[in-house]
């Protein structure tokens, strides 16, 4: 991407009516450049209704993503679930596409109490397997594992960059707060500029031209996150990563998770051009 955009993950809050194509008009309408179809309860838009949001987020210049159900598990024993959770992505990924989407946004699984790497081969290779699904059909949206925020869920930062670095059409999804919430570290922008300096390293610095960010504050405790709070109520150092971010010439999109959504997303955005 030419730039860093900033936008709101669903729709936002001050959108007269809540669908997704109200929402990306009033995305634009805000000043912000991109939304994330939050598909977390399930995929609800069809396909006739996925082309119109396409026309819409073409006409306004709104980048989209999408973000899959949170019901998968690649490492459950049930294969019942495990079979749920391919269709899951699967559907997530081609409704993104007809809607116009550039990546969508997935946790993998839990740990299940299972031995790290063995949990990796599992969700590897389950993740191979829909890329290559998509590869067939001709479906060229991103597929972005998220660094997810507790402990039991798989997605630290290091399987995340593997998976990107052994798999084709895989990116990261980057969720500073999770990351910070996981760690109780990465909050500063010495470490912030650590981790941009690891995926330039893991995946080459066109990764960080087209990069997939979350940002939210965020409670945490022992066991990772709790839940996600506004910026200015968590201690989230959100300046010294968005200087981090201008300094390494990051671009791609930044979505806001915040319950107050735009508010903060244009806080984000009014800070990151200040610099």
């Amino acid at each position: 991407m030419k730039k860093l955009l900033f936008g709101t993950a669903g729709i936002p809050h001050s959108a007269q009516i809540d669908s997704s194509i109200e929402g990306i008009k009033q995305v634009k309408k805000l000043g912000l450049g991109c939304m994330e179809l939050e598909f977390v309860q399930g995929v609800r838009v069809n396909e006739e209704m996925a082309v119109k949001i396409a026309k819409t987020a073409k006409e306004n210049r709104v980048i989209l993503s999408v973000h899959a159900p949170y019901f998968i598990n690649f490492n459950s024993p049930d294969k019942k679930k495990v079979h749920a959770s391919r269709y899951r992505l699967l559907r997530s990924a081609r409704i993104g596409h007809l809607c116009g989407a550039v990546s969508v946004v997935f946790h993998p699984g839990f740990y299940m109490e299972r031995e790290r790497g063995d949990v990796y081969k599992v969700i590897e290779q389950e993740i191979a397997q829909i890329t290559n699904v998509l590869k067939g059909e001709g479906n060229t949206i991103l597929i972005r594992p998220e660094v997810t925020g507790k402990l039991s869920s798989f997605g630290d930062l290091g399987e995340v960059l593997r998976l990107s670095s052994e798999i084709g059409n895989v990116l990261p999804c980057v969720d500073f707060a999770h990351l910070h919430a996981r760690t109780g570290e990465y909050n500063s922008y010495e470490e912030f500029c650590k981790v941009l300096r690891l995926i330039e390293h893991k995946l080459g610095k066109t990764a960080l031209q087209e990069m997939h960010i979350h940002v939210a504050g965020i409670q945490y405790g022992p066991r990772g996150e709790r839940k996600h709070l506004n910026l200015e109520e968590s201690d989230l150092n959100y300046s010294d990563l968005l200087k981090a971010l201008k300094d390494f010439d990051v671009r791609g999109i930044i979505i806001c998770e915040s319950p107050n959504l735009e508010e903060d997303a244009l806080l984000l955005q009014k800070k990151y051009k200040s610099l």
